[in-house]
C-alpha cells in the first residue's frame, strides 16, 4: 500500500496477523518496523530473510523517501533526519503505541535516532550491523584496502566519489562488493535479490558524496536518552560497520546488549539466517513475558 506521510508518499507493506484466536481470546501481537538499509535500496531483501518473525510479531516494512517504490522527490530532504520523522508520522498515522523497531545497517542508523529522539515511541529496539557516527567510513576504507581486490576497492572509491550515478553503476557495485558483504555469498541468489529491487543511486550518493550526511553525522550524544531495552548484532567479518562500532553502541546505550555473530559479514541474514531470527525473537518475546 501508498500512504501519504508528511509531504511524501511511502511504500507500507505488512506481514503477519496483529490479532490471534489465543483460546478464548484475541491476543495482540507487537508490532515490529523493519528498516532498511543502503540509503538507496528497499526494503524488499529482507524478504523472506525476516518472514519468520511474523509467528511472533506483526511486520511493517516500508521503503525510505526517495527510494524503492516510496515516491521521490527533493533529494536535498533525502537525509537521516527526514527518515526519522517519517518513520514517526508514520507510527502515528498507523495509530501504533510503542513498536519494536529493528534497523539493519543505515536503517540502525534512523532507529537509533528515532529511539533517542522518540524514547516513548519504543518498546524494544534492534540495532543490526550498523554504527552510530562517521568514523565507519574510514575504517570501512581500510578494511577494503586489507582485504579488497583491486575491482572492490574501485567501485568503493565510487561510493564514495559519489559516482554511482545509475542503477547499473549501482548494481555493478553490489555484484562486485558481494562478497565483502556476505561470507556465504551466493552470486546467483544475490543476483536473484537486487533484480527483485528497486535501487535509488541519488539516495546513495546524497549519503556518501563528499559532503553527504552520513560522512558526517554523529549519533553517539544521542544514545544516553534511548530508554527501550536494546539488542545490537554485529557481524565479525563485517567490513563496512566493523564490530567494534556496536560495541561502541552497546556500551552508550543504557539498557543495551551484544551479540556478535561469528560466522557473518555485513549480511548476517545472508550468512546466519536462523541464529539471527533466534535472536530477534528471544528478545522480543522476553519483552512480551515481562508485560
Amino acid at each position: 500500500m501508498r500512504l501519504r506521510v508528511r509531504d511524501t508518499e511511502l511504500y507500507v507493506d505488512v506481514e503477519g496477523a496483529g490479532l490471534v484466536p489465543d483460546g478464548p481470546r484475541m491476543r495482540e501481537r507487537p508490532v515490529a518496523f523493519v528498516i532498511h538499509g543502503g540509503p538507496g535500496s528497499d526494503h524488499s531483501g529482507f524478504k523472506p530473510a525476516f518472514s519468520p518473525l511474523a509467528d511472533t510479531m506483526q511486520l511493517v516494512y516500508f521503503d525510505h523517501r526517495g527510494q524503492g517504490r516510496s515516491a521521490r522527490g527533493d533529494t536535498a530532504r533525502y537525509t537521516l533526519d527526514e527518515n526519522v520523522e517519517d518513520m514517526e508520522a508514520l507510527r502515528v498515522q498507523l495509530g501504533l503505541g510503542p513498536i519494536v523497531s529493528i534497523g539493519t545497517s543505515y536503517g540502525g542508523m534512523v532507529a537509533m535516532a528515532h529511539a533517542a529522539r522518540y524514547p516513548g515511541s519504543v518498546a524494544r529496539l534492534v540495532l543490526i550491523v550498523t554504527a552510530a557516527h562517521a568514523g565507519f567510513n574510514t575504517r570501512a576504507r581500510q578494511i577494503v584496502a586489507e582485504r579488497g581486490t583491486a575491482e572492490q576497492q574501485a567501485v568503493c572509491a565510487q561510493l564514495w566519489a559519489g559516482e554511482l550515478r545509475t542503477e547499473e553503476q549501482l548494481r555493478h557495485y553490489y555484484d562486485v562488493m558481494g562478497p565483502l558483504y556476505a561470507r556465504r555469498h551466493d552470486p546467483a541468489a544475490a543476483a536473484a535479490t537486487r533484480t527483485r529491487g528497486i535501487l535509488s543511486p541519488e539516495a546513495i550518493n546524497r549519503a556518501f558524496a563528499p559532503g553527504g550526511f552520513l560522512q558526517s553525522f554523529d549519533l553517539r550524544p544521542e544514545l544516553p536518552r534511548i530508554t527501550a531495552p536494546t539488542l545490537v548484532l554485529a557481524g565479525r567479518h563485517d567490513w563496512i560497520c566493523a564490530p567494534e562500532f556496536s560495541e561502541e553502541i552497546t556500551r552508550l546505550v543504557p539498557r543495551a546488549r551484544l551479540r556478535v555473530f561469528e560466522h557473518s559479514s555485513h549480511s548476517v541474514r545472508v550468512d546466519e539466517p536462523e541464529a539471527m531470527v533466534r535472536e530477534i525473537r528471544g528478545f522480543v518475546d522476553e519483552g512480551l513475558a515481562a508485560r
